[in-house]
């Protein structure tokens, strides 16, 4: 069984900051956007009015007058007098006084100075130089007003980009979400139609093994004498072989669809002897033929071809094996009607199946002996037979990587 797919740390990081990023962008924005009017509000003061230079304006009016009133008692006039010099001397209720006075020559400190020389002269000029102060806080301002105005309208368009971008930037992380989903879907369907094919390879290549089990199992209760009981014992103990090798669940891939080989150097004459008999001849050259292949692998090729060659013609079948240019090459000639062309392309392809049109079987014979003689750095070819019929042609190269043959089991 293959271990549960686990995220790995990295990719659940990855994919926890682009899932924040929206989140992220849009605090960052917002910063950005509103740091104007912010600075705009805490410089130019929260809703600054000039109220306190207007206050100054009427306390040294009220005293001008009280001084020019004979009806006022001297008692109210010296209230008026320390009420207007309080506001002249207390600077600091005079918010933003700095950016005032750089409007203008008025000062708050010549207001002042001209209350506390307290004759008419002066109080008449600290009453003019009270008023230019108050319309330089005027120009003031008017002049904050239209610095709101223009930060609010900045933060608004502000605002408005900032919506689009993480709008825009969350309909991109969103299909990026859904292109993950749907890779990640059809990467499952992949795979399950990998396990599928695997299944169907297997399931293919298990039912020789089996059946002939089956069929020695039977034979072995008829059977005679010691030496027919050893044989079919052999046969029994054969295909039990076949079976598990070839119904390995851990390595269905490795078998069917990788197809990783485990090479030994064993002599070709015994793998492709195994097939005669019945209508199935085998030639086979007099010197060993040893060359590094999957034995199990080498031996399905050979037995598929020959199945199919059986099951598509009734007459005889050969089996030569040759080494024309050094290479080992397995051939399988049928005496059948052969086949054309386009059938000859389409045979290797995965459930197609014979000229007949035959129900029996999934067309997947031809399909594994491809990829098993290619596995092997060679190819399997069908051609017109000399005379009629269908001749398949194994070629094999020279695999990259030898591995040594198993030790014997007991040393």
């Amino acid at each position: 069984m293959t271990p549960a797919h686990r995220v790995p740390p990295s990719v659940r990081l990855r994919e926890a900051l682009l899932a924040a990023l929206p989140a992220l962008l849009t605090a960052l924005l917002l910063l950005l956007a509103t740091q104007p009017a912010y600075e705009t509000l805490i410089r130019r003061g929260s809703g600054w009015t000039p109220y306190a230079y207007q206050g100054l304006v009427q306390d040294v009016q009220a005293y001008q007058v009280a001084r020019l009133d004979p009806r006022v008692s001297k008692e109210e006039r010296q209230m008026r007098y320390e009420i207007a010099l309080s506001s002249a001397v207390t600077p600091t209720q005079f918010t933003q006084l700095a950016a005032v006075e750089a409007r203008g020559e008025a000062r708050l400190s010549r207001v002042a100075a001209l209350l506390r020389e307290n004759t008419p002269q002066s109080v008449a000029e600290a009453a003019r130089e009270a008023v230019r102060l108050n319309a330089q806080a005027g120009d003031f301002a008017g002049e904050t007003r239209v610095q709101y105005v223009r930060a609010l309208e900045e933060m608004r368009r502000a605002l408005v980009a900032t919506a689009a971008a993480t709008g825009l930037l969350s309909m991109l992380l969103t299909g990026r979400a859904l292109l993950l989903w749907r890779a990640e879907r059809e990467r499952r369907a992949r795979r399950e139609a990998r396990q599928r094919e695997a299944l169907s390879l297997a399931s293919h290549e298990l039912r020789r093994p089996l059946q002939a089990l089956l069929l020695a199992s039977d034979l072995l209760r008829q059977a005679e004498t010691p030496e027919q009981r050893q044989h079919l014992l052999a046969l029994i103990e054969d295909s039990a072989a076949q079976l598990a090798s070839r119904a390995d669940l851990t390595r269905l891939e490795d078998l069917y669809l990788d197809v990783t080989l485990r090479l030994t150097r064993p002599d070709l004459r015994t793998l492709v002897g195994r097939v005669a008999g019945g209508r199935v001849s085998v030639h086979l050259p007099s010197e060993p033929v040893v060359w590094p292949v999957d034995a199990r692998q080498v031996r399905q090729i050979v037995e598929n071809l020959v199945e199919n060659a059986l099951k598509y013609t009734a007459g005889p079948v050969e089996v030569t094996l040759d080494t024309p240019g050094g290479q080992p090459e397995i051939t399988v000639r049928d005496h059948g009607p052969g086949m054309s062309a386009e059938l000859r392309e389409r045979a290797f392809l995965p459930y197609e199946r014979g000229p007949r049109g035959l129900t029996e079987g999934r067309g997947l014979g031809l399909s594994l002996v491809r990829r098993y003689a290619r596995a092997h750095g060679g190819d399997v070819t069908l051609e017109d037979a000399p005379g009629g019929g269908t001749l398949a042609r194994v070629t094999l190269g020279e695999p990259p990587l030898v591995d040594e043959p198993p030790l014997p089991r007991g040393g």
